[in-house]
């Protein structure tokens, strides 16, 4: 009997393993943002906006952004309307801060484009409609403030 008490207490010490991730991320939020931006880009690379966060906790907050970097990049943009979908949160304030970008880019009149950032543990995918355009590669930082 002492070995079957052995084999039990193993496999729910394994069990319990395999549930310690899921329990990490039991306290991980949905958030979203709707945002508008616009910038110009002649090797370096400006833009700014604003937007709004909402997450699934009732958490909401107005942000201020910035686009910024260099590479070899030409062009004039406006995205209205833009989605950025948040992973890796457990509260609305850890979506502040810089994430690191790189993108290629082509588009005349009216485009379309999506991007996937990152800080930390944080991830960011942005996608949106606007008007303009441009050509290059960039790299550099999208910056969310409050």
């Amino acid at each position: 009997m002492t070995m079957w008490k052995q084999w039990g207490a193993a496999a729910l010490l394994a069990g319990a393993l395999a549930m310690a991730p899921a329990a990490a991320h039991a306290g991980e939020i949905s958030c979203k943002m709707t945002f508008s931006l616009s910038g110009w880009s002649v090797f370096y690379k400006t833009a700014k906006g604003s937007g709004t966060v909402r997450c699934s906790n009732g958490q909401s907050m107005h942000v201020k952004l910035r686009a910024k970097g260099g590479g070899l990049t030409f062009g004039k943009t406006r995205i209205d309307n833009g989605i950025g979908k948040f992973t890796g949160v457990y509260d609305i304030h850890e979506v502040l801060g810089h994430y690191a970008s790189a993108e290629a880019h082509a588009g005349a009149v009216k485009s379309a484009g999506a991007q996937a950032l990152t800080k930390g543990n944080v991830g960011l995918a942005l996608s949106g409609k606007g008007e303009g355009w441009n050509l290059g590669v960039a790299f550099g930082a999208f910056i969310i403030e409050q």
